[in-house]
């Protein structure tokens, strides 16, 4: 690709926008070496690249690169063996920690199973050094500084030397705070020459002895290192030399370790910087509402509603702009300031970005092509110093295309033929872009010869366009008008302006007949343009509401089927359940049963038998109703506080007091208040003509119930059971209380029969009896 097109369509501004994100000096590096490619498969493939890059920064915000230096001087000095001090080995490091930060980050999309077209298979080239990555992080901090971590040796002499240091501040605070800090020009502990010394006034410089090592500037202040300070300070810059030497020690080692990897490091930044590059291109494009375009093998241009990147979006008129299906030659007329230049400008510039692997600022479904070479002649370019006017350098430009230019060449051609003699210079023009047709070239050329209007019409694979202008506002609209050419406003623009009607009569006597004729015609083209484009758009409209509402309705009917299958598979699943635990159940009863039945001297009493009947019953599930009269029949069936029931169970009929639970209601039975399962209640009618039938149970072993129960001699099976059965007999004798008697004993029989009365839905409370009857003995039971 020619670098001077690069300047005319001011490239490197786009560069410069891209520059704002990159972290890396390799991903930079790839920046400044970017240019536009023309091999369809580099072009798609860096374009998979940006789009991987930009999916990451939409799932995850991003790949996870910090700011890195560049280390390739490091590397080299490690290929000869050189150690490298603390802070170069520390942004190797940082390279290996961020080399092992993205190997995972791509590890784990492909846990997630994100899809990608590219970058995944140059993250599996990156080469991780756990081992030596971990002994690096250890032993440097981020600025360089070696750690007490990086050898036990160092870790011993700072350790050393932190206790030197506590003692001379102790030694030297005496000075400072004693009865000798009235020779001190302040009281205050410095540092000179890496030795520990204090401020003394300069007649005092006897007192202290030891060693001037530094003075005010007015020479009033010594700094001096006080005889009893001596031997600390020595013995503390010993240390400090040993540290010294381990820490050269541990940097050539850790210099040593790195040496055999250096190539394998370098391939890493190579790649962090592609994915840095990448990033930035992602960010680029989000930041610019930019899309991925499609590329076109035959270079079928297709931009919708495209427009400059380096423009406002905000402010911007968004164009449709095609070349190369119907027709490889554009021809713009219209008026100056209307937006001619940047059409060009807008086209070129996209199709540089696209083949450069960047998104382009137009909307999704665009496509661009893939040229060899692109040309423009935009602007004036005339030369002082080579004696070149505005119409010579043009020409100079349009020369050098024409010799470089072919069958995959795209060529903008701004004004042409302008500079010279109208008439020739129209007939130039003409000459010129049958040459360029002759050879192949995709041409938009932009003009203001009204002969080039009439080419668009009788030259193939060719079509007029022109920017839009409104007479009424006497203002550009930007628009791009393809296949209508533009029109001369002079008459309406000098009507509006004030000019006497009989001169713009007079001018329009001297135009031509077939002028006149062929602006009437290009507005009758635009009006009729402008009623297709209305009618367009209000079919549009329609079109997108009926599409979104189909979408909406596929969507519901996608749901509801899933619903569906849902909701059937999991009443399946809970009708199994039901099934498994009603068969468990009443396998379990049936056990009871027969071990009641075969247990000698305990025969079954009517009121287990109706427990029993109670919990088989309530293994029958209630069947949904299936027509209008059995929900109506099941609606009349709703049971409410008031209503009449029949006790199934007892065969007793009763009045619901209050629901208690989600299916259990309190019931009034004669003098009884129980708790029933709503499986178990059947509402009824009572007939008002007749008596009320008051409600009674009697058992069918009508004997006498002590409110009193002596347990003590059983054994503790036998104790639950008589209890159980003890209480149902208290209830239904009326007993608001009964009195428990298990005795003291061992005390498990009186917390077995503590734990029972806890968890039984009958008893309301209990407590011990009273010291003098039996105290914890006996247990007083409150039923309900």
């Amino acid at each position: 690709m020619n670098t001077k097109v690069l300047t005319t369509l001011e490239y490197d501004k786009i560069k410069q926008q891209v520059a704002q994100y990159l972290v890396t000096p390799a991903g930079q590096n790839l920046l400044t070496n970017l240019y536009p490619s023309s091999n369809y498969q580099q072009v798609q493939l860096d374009l998979n690249r940006t789009q991987d890059a930009a999916d990451i920064l939409r799932l995850k915000g991003g790949i996870p690169l910090p700011k890195l230096a560049d280390v390739h001087l490091q590397l080299k000095r490690l290929k000869i063996n050189a150690a490298l001090n603390g802070k170069e080995l520390a942004e190797v490091a940082k390279v290996l920690r961020s080399t092992a930060e993205v190997k995972r980050f791509f590890d784990q999309l492909a846990v997630e199973e994100v899809e990608l077209h590219s970058l995944n298979a140059l993250a599996d080239q990156l080469q991780v050094f756990p081992q030596l990555t971990k002994q690096l992080l250890r032993s440097l901090e981020e600025d360089g500084h070696l750690t007490d971590d990086a050898s036990e040796k160092l870790a011993a002499i700072r350790r050393s030397m932190r206790q030197l240091r506590l003692q001379l501040r102790s030694q030297l605070n005496i000075l400072i705070r004693g009865k000798s800090a009235k020779y001190l020009t302040e009281p205050v502990i410095t540092i000179r020459d890496d030795r520990y010394v204090i401020p003394v006034k300069q007649e005092y410089r006897a007192h202290f002895g030891g060693v001037v090592h530094d003075q005010s500037a007015s020479g009033q202040t010594l700094f001096i290192e006080p005889a009893a300070a001596l031997d600390l300070n020595n013995r503390l810059r010993e240390r400090q030399a040993n540290e010294r030497e381990e820490i050269q020690r541990i940097l050539a080692a850790l210099s040593a370790s790195l040496a055999p990897y250096t190539k394998e490091i370098a391939a890493n930044v190579d790649l962090l910087g592609e994915f840095d590059f990448a990033n930035a291109k992602a960010k680029y494009a989000q930041q610019l509402k930019a899309t991925n375009p499609r590329l076109s093998a035959d270079n079928q241009v297709y931009l919708r509603q495209t427009w400059h990147p380096l423009l406002n979006e905000k402010k911007v008129i968004r164009n449709d702009i095609m070349l190369g299906q119907d027709y490889q030659t554009m021809v713009i007329t219209g008026p100056n300031t209307g937006g001619k230049t940047i059409t060009l400008k807008t086209l070129g510039l996209i199709q540089l970005m696209g083949q450069s692997g960047l998104f382009i600022p137009a909307f999704e479904g665009s496509q661009i092509g893939v040229f060899e070479e692109i040309f423009a002649d935009i602007g004036d370019e005339q030369s002082i110093e080579q004696n070149l006017s505005t119409f010579s350098a043009h020409l100079t430009n349009i020369v050098e295309i024409l010799n470089n230019c072919d069958q995959s060449s795209l060529v903008l051609l701004d004004e042409l033929g302008a500079g010279t003699d109208p008439q020739e210079g129209a007939a130039l023009a003409v000459a010129i872009l049958d040459a360029l047709a002759a050879l192949g070239s995709y041409v938009v050329a932009t003009t203001h010869y009204p002969e080039l209007k009439a080419y668009g019409y009788e030259r193939l694979s060719t079509i007029n366009a022109s920017m839009e202008f409104d007479s009424q506002t006497l203002q550009p609209t930007y628009r791009l008008l393809i296949g209508i050419p533009g029109q001369s406003n002079a008459f309406e623009i000098s009507q509006r302006l004030g000019l006497p009607a009989e001169i713009i009569a007079a001018a329009r006597q001297l135009t031509s007949n077939q002028s006149q004729d062929l602006n009437q015609m290009i507005q009758d083209l635009v009006k009729k343009r402008q009623q297709v484009e209305e009618e367009d758009a209000r079919l549009t409209k329609y079109l997108t509401e009926g599409q979104e509402l189909h979408h909406d309705l596929q969507v519901a009917f996608n749901k509801f089927e899933k619903q569906k299958e849902h909701l059937l598979e999991q009443a399946k699943v809970q009708a199994n359940q039901i099934i498994d635990q009603a068969s468990q159940r009443s396998d379990e009863l049936i056990s009871e049963l027969r071990q009641m039945k075969l247990n000698a001297g305990a025969p079954i009493k009517e009121n287990q038998l109706i427990t029993a009947k109670t919990k088989m019953n309530e293994l029958h599930q209630p069947l949904l109703s299936k027509n209008r009269v059995l929900r109506k029949a099941k609606l009349d069936q709703q049971l409410k506080p008031g209503d009449d029931v029949l006790v199934k169970p007892y065969d007793q009929q009763g009045t619901l007091l209050e629901k208690t639970d989600q299916h259990e209601w309190e019931v009034q039975l004669g003098s009884l208040k129980m708790k029933i399962a709503e499986g178990n209640l059947e509402k009824i009618k009572i007939k008002p003509e007749k008596v009320r039938i008051r409600s009674s149970f009697k058992s069918s072993r009508q004997v006498h119930v002590s409110p009193v129960l002596d347990l003590r001699g059983q054994r503790y099976e036998t104790a639950m059971t008589t209890v159980d059965h003890y209480l149902d007999s208290a209830l239904l004798a009326g007993y608001a209380s009964v009195t428990i008697i298990h005795g003291k004993g061992t005390g498990a029989l009186r917390e077995g029969i503590t734990q029972f009365l806890q968890t039984n839905r009958r008893v309301k409370s209990f407590k011990f009896a009273p010291a003098n009857a039996g105290g914890d003995g006996a247990t007083i039971v409150e039923l309900k």
